[in-house]
């Protein structure tokens, strides 16, 4: 029955779920946890795996070139970095405002860091990104395509 059960799980697409339940099958430790606990945890694995097949290919298509994340902020006090403004903006609610974020300041100062981490981000909230710096953005620019309503559609 066990067997028959996991197939079943993975004949549904639900290898989350199917993972969990033999974890859950081989760890004595489960065994007295109810079934509502039980299926809590499933259906808690089977979203985390969906959530990250789903963020993978988002990461991925955003190419970004260093490894960055809102956690990792560094707020120390010579960056004079705005934490409650940071905070604010990694909620994504610009985003769905169409609002954009622009950092500026020296060079070496992390602005490629910090653009990256709110990319990253942004993934996480399962927006569509795509990481470019703005001398190939003002080239890509350049060679766009005009479309007949006036819109400039850049070849990303």
């Amino acid at each position: 029955m066990n067997q028959q059960n996991y197939d079943k799980l993975k004949k549904l697409r639900l290898s989350g779920m199917a993972d969990a339940y033999e974890t859950l099958l081989e760890n004595p430790s489960y065994k007295d946890l109810t079934f509502d606990e039980l299926l809590a945890i499933m259906i808690d694995q089977e979203d985390s795996v969906r959530k990250s097949n789903k963020l993978n290919p988002l990461l991925k298509q955003a190419q970004f070139n260093v490894k960055a994340s809102i956690e990792e902020i560094q707020y120390d006090a010579d960056r004079k970095l705005n934490k409650e403004l940071l905070m604010k903006l990694s909620t994504g609610e610009y985003i769905l405002n169409g609002r954009n974020i622009i950092f500026k300041g020296v060079s070496g100062a992390g602005k490629t860091w910090l653009a990256t981490a709110f990319g990253v981000q942004a993934c996480r909230q399962f927006h569509t990104v795509r990481y470019v710096r703005l001398p190939n953005l003002l080239e890509e620019f350049k060679i766009a395509k005009h479309q007949a309503d006036g819109r400039v559609t850049p070849n990303l």
